[in-house]
Order: C-alpha cells, then sequence, then structure tokens
C-alpha cells in the first residue's frame, strides 16, 4: 500500500511518460477514492507541475530527475568551487553552523578545512568527510539512515538531534528553485530534516548554481519568505535577479 506522498510520486512519473493522466485510471490502480485522486491532482497543480482538465490531469512542467553525488559531483564544478568560496566568506570564527549534504554545499567544507573555532552540523557522510582532520572545525554529525543515493543521513533520529542546538547560519544546497513554490528537492525525508534546519538556525543561506533556478522538484523545504541569503554564479537571469530583489532576499554572485 502507498502512503500520500509515495503515490503522488508514481502518479508524476505517469504523468512526465504519458503527458496526461485520467482520474478514473487511477482510482482503479491505487485502489483510492476518486476524491482522493482529485487531491492528489490539485496537489501536483499547486506545485505548478500538472494542470487539471477534465477527467485527470496533463502535465505542465517536468520535474528534474535525480542523480546520484558522482553524478552532481560532475555538473558545474567550477562555479560550484566559486559558490563555495564566496559561502566561507560568511562564516565567522566562533561561529556554530549547518552545512546541509550535497555536491555545492561541499565545497563550501572544502574552503573551511582551515577555519578556527568553527562547529559544523551536517547531514552530509562527504561533508563529514571533508572536515574530519580540519583541527580548528568541531564536528557534529546528525544520527538516522543514511540514503546511500545522496550520501545524506535523514529520519526523525536525525531530526531529533537537531533539536538540542541552536545555529547562527544553515547552508541549504537544492535541486530546484522557484520563486513562487520555494525551494525543493527530490526526497519526502530530506526536505523535512531540511526544514527542520531552518527551525533552528538564526540565517538561512542557499548554495545554488543557476540551472536550478525555475526548477521545481516534488518535495517544498520552505518558502522564499524564510531565505535570507542566495548564492549563485553569474549565469542568473534577470527574472530571478529582480524577484529575489523584491522579495528582500541577498544575492551574492559568485564570480
Amino acid at each position: 500500500m502507498r502512503n500520500t506522498t509515495q503515490r503522488r510520486e508514481a502518479i508524476l512519473e505517469q504523468l512526465t511518460r504519458q503527458g496526461t493522466v485520467q482520474v478514473t485510471s487511477l482510482v482503479e490502480e491505487y485502489g483510492v477514492s476518486a476524491v482522493t485522486i482529485r487531491n492528489d491532482l490539485s496537489a501536483l497543480e499547486a506545485q505548478g507541475l500538472a494542470s487539471r482538465t477534465h477527467g485527470g490531469a496533463s502535465l505542465t512542467r517536468t520535474p528534474p530527475p535525480e542523480q546520484s553525488i558522482r553524478q552532481k559531483d560532475a555538473i558545474n564544478p567550477e562555479q560550484k568551487d566559486h559558490i563555495g568560496a564566496l559561502a566561507a566568506t560568511l562564516v565567522q570564527e566562533g561561529d556554530n553552523i549547518i552545512i546541509d549534504s550535497g555536491t555545492t554545499t561541499i565545497s563550501l567544507a572544502r574552503h573551511l578545512r582551515s577555519a578556527s573555532n568553527v562547529t559544523v552540523m551536517t547531514n552530509g557522510l562527504n561533508i563529514a568527510w571533508e572536515l574530519a582532520d580540519a583541527p580548528g572545525v568541531a564536528l557534529i554529525l546528525a544520527g538516522g539512515l543514511l540514503r546511500k543515493q545522496s550520501l545524506s543521513v535523514q529520519g526523525s533520529q536525525a531530526e531529533a538531534t537537531l533539536q538540542a542546538y541552536n545555529f547562527d547560519k544553515v547552508f541549504l544546497g537544492v535541486d530546484g528553485f522557484d520563486l513562487q513554490f520555494g525551494i525543493t528537492t527530490h526526497h519526502e525525508a530530506e526536505a523535512s530534516l531540511n526544514h527542520k534546519m531552518v527551525e533552528r538556525a538564526k540565517k538561512v543561506v542557499v548554495l545554488t548554481d543557476s540551472s536550478k533556478f525555475g526548477r521545481v522538484s516534488l518535495h517544498r523545504i520552505v518558502l522564499l519568505d524564510r531565505v535570507h541569503t542566495v548564492i549563485t554564479d553569474a549565469g542568473i537571469s534577470q527574472e530571478y535577479r529582480d524577484g529575489l530583489q523584491k522579495l528582500g532576499i541577498e544575492l551574492l554572485i559568485a564570480e
């Protein structure tokens, strides 16, 4: 039996393959009521991924496919390094920070290896490894289940670990960044943990290369009213430059 999230992910996969779906066939396939399926389609429509039609829905915007962390490592490495270097300048001696898992955020970790008197909590196995022998960095690891696709720790245990701390800043990586829908990721448990990170930090900094703007993944982390700073490369469009300015979000361009 699928839960709501799993069913909606499966419906979105069908939409991506077929372009359209029908309520009647989805009711039969998933063994739920027509009202439930209509609610599923309305939820996908609210995310800008589908458009309701008579008796079903059609695909509006294709969500980006999830890639493994090794695949992501090979994408825009120079831009990610510049973004990480710029992000490192925001970290001050004595700061307590969270670094989210990811291949853009690991560039920040690399530039913090020489930091002094900084405490870092992370859910990223790759980030923990990068900072494990950094003498000036105290490292806190989130407990929980390791998701091998992203080398990230997640789940209720990881979320519970966060409750004992308060942080100056959280540095988040994202799979999608949309002016209306906010910042998003592929996996429900990762989105839930990221949301908890935002709740425990005074300042939220998003690290993303410009390819993520205009994309929407299935699971929202937070709306943009929770974001303070965005660090990206010069490929960001004028639409997004203007949009961030209107929202009062600081934009830093890594050259």
